[in-house]
């Protein structure tokens, strides 16, 4: 295969191909309950969820 076949597949099925998962984005942003979804998201790193690992010497 050469350069000017891969170049002939990404103009063709490439573009169909992104244009999908741009849709697909779209789409979740607009789904019910996305908000909320990517509020949570957002605020992962804001969370202390220390987990303290067990002392094994004390048992």
């Amino acid at each position: 295969m050469d350069y000017g076949i891969f170049r002939e597949f990404a103009d063709s099925w490439g573009l169909v191909y992104m244009f999908v998962i741009w849709l697909g984005v779209l789409i979740m942003l607009f789904l019910p309950g996305s908000k909320s979804k990517a509020i949570d998201a957002a605020g992962i790193p804001l969370r202390d969820e220390t987990i303290v690992p067990e002392d094994k010497n004390n048992e």
